[in-house]
Order: structure tokens, then C-alpha cells, then sequence
């Protein structure tokens, strides 16, 4: 059986009436390139007809796949499904809104081939030069977002303004090691994630994303205020070694292969 090289993964909650023209763009942009594929989409307890909609594609669209769960779990346990299902060297996961469409993945492929093993996207050009907000958010979001980022980098992941941009990559073995172990089930997997990247001694590169603001989105503002509880829950984990010890991490750091195709 031939080596998938990509893996795209996209969390799916009630998105019947964006999900056909993301398929699309990704399925476009993706034929055309000389590296083999899969897109796997995977529906968080939809209620509308997300699902009729993607198997519909299956059949036009070459390596399209569902995961169809039947109850909602949140983003975080979705992402962790497909991350710990999916055969790719690479393993891309993004939003259904195609707020950062996938073709800012070739500014990854040199990153991975030079020994990064896991791969974000940044809206925040305190992070890489080049990164911005097509449109932007609501004076109280970006309020908001900007003291909870100076909170996870005090608590959880220092150095990085933007933990969480919905377009982050991982290596194979990278991605069984870290989503094996996540805990957190919702916004806060973000955080998490790269958190235990970090941890287990994972290099993390950036990767400069113009972002487009979806007026509806589905994150709420109690989703904002879960994604801090979320956050102490994993400093607490952290601090009580909830996570297997870094050293066996390390050495899986070390051999982990570089990802070019």
C-alpha cells in the first residue's frame, strides 16, 4: 500500500452550509500536487446534514473520508480521533470555515523537512513576520484573547502569541505521541497540545497565516471562559506529571524521522 503523505483533518459541528466549498478548495488545491493524500472529516455530533453532505463529496471527491460520531464530545476529542486515525506522514488539522485555507500548508513542507516536528499556524505577527487578520475581531474578542495569551504563556506555553490558530501540523509520530496522551476535550486542546510538544521535546516551527474572521464562528463566550478553566486543568496535570515522563519522550523526539516527500 502506498505511504500517505498528507493528512488533512477537519473537525466538523453543524456545518452543512460551509463544509462543500472547504471540500472543494482543499480537493483543488490538493490534485494538483504530486504528493499523495487523504481528507478526513470528522463530524462532532452534527445535527444538521454535515454528514449527508460529505458523503455526498465522497463520491466526487478522491480520498474523502467521514468519521460520523452520533454524540458531541467537543473540537479537542474530534481533533484527537482523527489525529490517532489517520496514516499520513504529516498530519494537518483545519477548520471547517477555511479561515486559513490550505495552501499556506507548502510554507510546513520545508519546516518538517528541516526536522520541526510540529508546525502552527500564527494570526499574530509577534510570532512570525507576515501574519494577520483579514478581518478583524471584536474589540472585546481580540481584548480577551490577547489577556488569556499573556495567561498561557505565564502558565503553559511561553514564547507563542498565538496557541490558538486552527491550522497546525504534526509528524506521524509526533501526533500518536501527543494526542495519545491529551486530556482536554474541547477549545483548550490547542494549548494542551503544545504544551506536551514542549514537555516530550518536540521542535515547534511558525508559519506566518492570513486568517479570515468567520462572523459564525461557534465559539462562544463561554467557550472563551472554558478555555481558561481548561487551562489550570492543565498546568494542575502538568504539575502532578498527569502526562508519561518526558524523558521516554525525548528519545521518541530524537528518532523521529524528518518528514519530506
Amino acid at each position: 500500500m502506498k505511504e500517505i503523505y498528507l493528512s488533512v483533518i477537519i473537525p466538523a459541528y453543524n456545518e452543512e452550509k460551509r463544509i462543500s466549498k472547504t471540500l472543494l478548495d482543499i480537493d483543488q488545491y490538493l490534485s494538483q500536487k504530486d504528493y499523495s493524500y487523504e481528507i478526513v472529516v470528522v463530524s462532532d455530533g452534527s445535527k444538521d446534514k454535515t454528514s449527508e453532505v460529505v458523503n455526498k463529496f465522497a463520491n466526487i471527491i478522491k480520498h474523502l473520508r467521514l468519521i460520523d460520531n452520533k454524540e458531541n464530545h467537543g473540537k479537542g476529542w474530534v481533533v484527537r480521533q482523527g489525529m490517532l486515525d489517520v496514516k499520513g506522514v504529516v498530519r494537518l488539522f483545519m477548520d471547517a470555515d477555511n479561515a486559513t485555507t490550505i495552501d499556506h500548508f507548502e510554507k510546513m513542507i520545508p519546516l518538517f523537512e528541516q526536522g520541526y516536528q510540529v508546525i502552527i499556524g500564527s494570526r499574530d505577527s509577534k510570532d512570525v513576520a507576515g501574519a494577520k487578520q483579514e478581518v478583524s475581531q471584536s474589540f472585546l474578542k481580540r481584548l480577551l484573547g490577547n489577556l488569556g495569551n499573556l495567561l498561557i504563556q505565564l502558565l503553559a506555553v511561553s514564547g507563542i502569541w498565538d496557541t490558538q490558530c486552527g491550522f497546525k501540523a504534526f509528524s506521524a509520530k509526533a501526533a500518536q505521541r501527543i494526542f495519545g496522551k491529551c486530556k482536554i476535550d474541547r477549545w483548550g486542546f490547542d494549548i494542551e497540545s503544545l504544551a506536551l510538544a514542549r514537555k516530550f521535546g518536540y521542535k515547534i516551527g511558525i508559519i506566518p497565516v492570513k486568517w479570515i474572521n468567520d462572523p459564525n464562528s461557534h465559539v462562544s463566550w463561554k467557550g472563551y471562559l472554558n478555555t481558561f478553566r481548561e487551562l489550570f486543568k492543565i498546568k494542575w496535570n502538568l504539575i502532578r506529571n498527569k502526562y508519561d515522563p518526558v524523558v521516554e519522550f525525548r528519545q521518541v523526539a530524537k528518532g523521529d524521522k524528518k518528514t519530506g516527500h
